[in-house]
């Protein structure tokens, strides 16, 4: 489970385990920086639509997808000793200090969202869901790897009991529900799959691992 869907320890020790990177990418400084302005990107491109919502007056109200990272990551990682809810917000400086780019992106624009949502009175409902699974089917095109963003730090959650998958009907329909109920406000946690025990993470990392290739028929 560890070797396939990666950790979220001290990026020093992490570091320390792993092979040197080749020579063209031997610039953390860089990768980064990168990183950072994906982040940067993701938290403009919410406080836009929101602030795009807010000068309509046709809409009736926002329901915004944000993740379960941006509720899980406390300051001591994903062991928490209070209950993780609707409540809970992701550690900012943690993320950045473990590299939880994915969790941090979330988190901040989310709460960019948020701000904007009730500085400019927009009736605003967020979906914070779990890692977003489908069935296989052509033209889904969702590319799930043990190398997904949301992964990063999954032996961490697994742990604390917070890993958590969402399959792609189950979200589609809680958000026309946070859309259409007249009582709908805040946050909703959305799971409809909890990785808790082992078989449920072996069956993960065998979903996320790469399908091996067809060999050819015998001619």
């Amino acid at each position: 489970m560890e070797e396939l869907l990666g950790l979220a320890r001290d990026p020093a020790a992490e570091e320390a385990r792993l092979p040197p990177p080749p020579a063209h990418r031997r610039r953390p400084g860089l990768a980064v920086g990168l990183m950072e302005s994906t982040v940067e990107t993701e938290v403009r491109a919410a406080h836009n639509v929101l602030e795009a919502c807010a000068q309509t007056d046709v809409m009736k109200r926002v329901v915004f997808t944000s993740s379960v990272t941006a509720v899980v990551w406390s300051g001591a990682g994903a062991h928490r000793e209070e209950v993780a809810d609707e409540r809970s917000w992701s550690d900012l400086a943690f993320c950045r200090k473990f590299k939880l780019w994915h969790a941090l992106a979330k988190t901040l624009s989310e709460k960019t969202a948020w701000a904007l949502a009730m500085d400019r009175g927009v009736d605003m409902v967020a979906i914070n869901a779990g890692m977003l699974l489908a069935a296989p089917g052509p033209g889904l095109g969702l590319g799930l790897t043990a190398a997904h963003p949301y992964l990063k730090g999954a032996p961490d959650m697994y742990d604390g009991g917070v890993l958590a998958t969402v399959d792609v009907g189950f979200l589609a329909d809680a958000h026309v529900a946070a859309y259409e109920s007249p009582t709908a406000y805040a946050r909703y946690l959305c799971f409809s799959n909890a990785v808790c025990r082992p078989e449920d993470a072996v069956k993960l990392a065998q979903m996320l691992s790469p399908a091996p290739p067809r060999s050819s028929p015998p001619r």
